[in-house]
C-alpha cells in the first residue's frame, strides 16, 4: 500500500498521508512521495488547490518513533550523523514555496512533524475529533520542520514559547482561539467543507491567487517599499492576462466570471 495517496479532479488536487495503522507517521517513502506531490501541483496548470489530510483517525502522528528506537527510517538516519544534510527537496521546504493554495484538513491528531506540516498550509479546518500536539519538549528535540519560524508569526512571540515550553495538547477550540486553524469543523464533514472552500478558490482568479500568495510569503521578509515595488511589477503582469480581462468583462455583463489561468 502507498504511504501516500495523490489525486486530482477537475482543479482540486487531494494529498493523503497514507499510513493509517501508524497514525500516519512519517516514513522516507512518504517524505519522497510527497515532495514530488507538491511538485507536481506547481508544475501543473489546471490544478488550482490543494487539499491536505491523513487517512484514518489520525492526520499525521510525526517521526516514526518506533523506527527511530529501532535506528531505522527518519530519525535513524539522522541519528547517524552526516557531512551535509539539505533541505531544499524536503516537503515542508517545497510546501513553503508553493504559490498554489493549500487548505489542511486536519482530520485528527497531529504531532510533531505532523503540526509543522498543518502550519505551512495556507488555511486549516480541523476537526473536532482533533488536536495539536506540540510535544517536541517533552521528545528532547525541537520544531524541526517549520514550526519555530511559523509559530512565532502565527501566535506572536509568548505564545510560541508558551506553545514549544509547556508541550500541551491544544484542543480544537484553544487552536481555533489562538488562531492556529480558520475554523473547526464536525468531522462528518470535514471532507465536505474543506472541498467547497477549495472549489471556490479554484473558481477565482488562479493567477490572482498565486500571485498574492507569492507577495504574502515575499512581505515576510521585506521591508514595505521594496514589497510595493514587487506588487507593482506583479500588477502590470496580471494586467495583461486574459483572466485580468475575463474579470472586468463579467462585472460588466454581470455574469460568473470564467478564468482560464492565462
Amino acid at each position: 500500500m502507498a504511504d501516500l495517496l495523490y489525486e486530482k479532479t477537475d482543479h482540486v488536487a487531494v494529498v493523503t498521508l497514507n499510513r493509517p495503522d501508524r497514525l500516519n507517521a512519517i516514513s522516507v517513502a512518504m517524505l519522497q512521495a510527497m515532495t514530488e506531490a507538491l511538485l507536481d501541483v506547481e508544475r501543473d496548470s489546471n490544478v488550482r488547490v490543494v487539499i491536505l489530510t491523513g487517512a484514518g483517525r489520525g492526520f499525521c502522528s510525526g517521526l516514526d518513533l518506533k523506527e527511530a528506537a529501532e535506528g531505522k527510517g527518519i530519525g535513524g538516519a539522522l541519528g547517524g550523523g552526516a557531512a551535509h544534510i539539505g533541505t531544499r527537496d524536503l516537503p515542508t521546504v517545497v510546501l513553503h514555496q508553493l504559490d498554489t493554495p493549500v487548505i489542511c484538513a486536519i482530520n485528527g491528531a497531529a504531532a510533531g512533524y505532523g503540526l509543522d506540516l498543518t502550519l505551512g498550509c495556507d488555511i486549516r479546518l480541523m476537526s473536532d475529533a482533533a488536536k495539536l500536539a506540540p510535544a517536541f519538549a517533552r521528545r528532547g528535540i525541537l520544531p524541526e520542520s517549520g514550526g519555530t519560524w511559523y509559530l512565532p508569526r502565527l501566535v506572536g512571540w509568548a505564545r510560541a514559547c508558551e506553545i514549544g515550553f509547556l508541550g500541551d495538547d491544544l484542543s480544537p477550540e484553544r487552536a481555533l482561539e489562538l488562531g492556529l486553524v480558520n475554523a473547526v469543523v464536525p468531522a462528518a464533514e470535514l471532507m465536505d467543507r474543506a472541498h467547497a472552500m477549495a472549489e471556490k478558490i479554484a473558481g477565482n482568479a488562479p493567477l490572482g491567487i498565486k500571485a498574492m500568495k507569492r507577495l504574502y510569503r515575499h512581505g515576510l521578509s521585506e521591508d514595505f517599499e521594496a514589497h510595493s515595488h514587487h506588487v507593482l511589477m506583479q500588477l502590470l503582469t496580471l494586467f495583461r492576462s486574459q483572466d485580468f480581462q475575463e474579470g472586468i468583462a463579467s462585472f460588466m455583463e454581470r455574469r460568473p466570471p470564467q478564468f482560464k489561468g492565462r
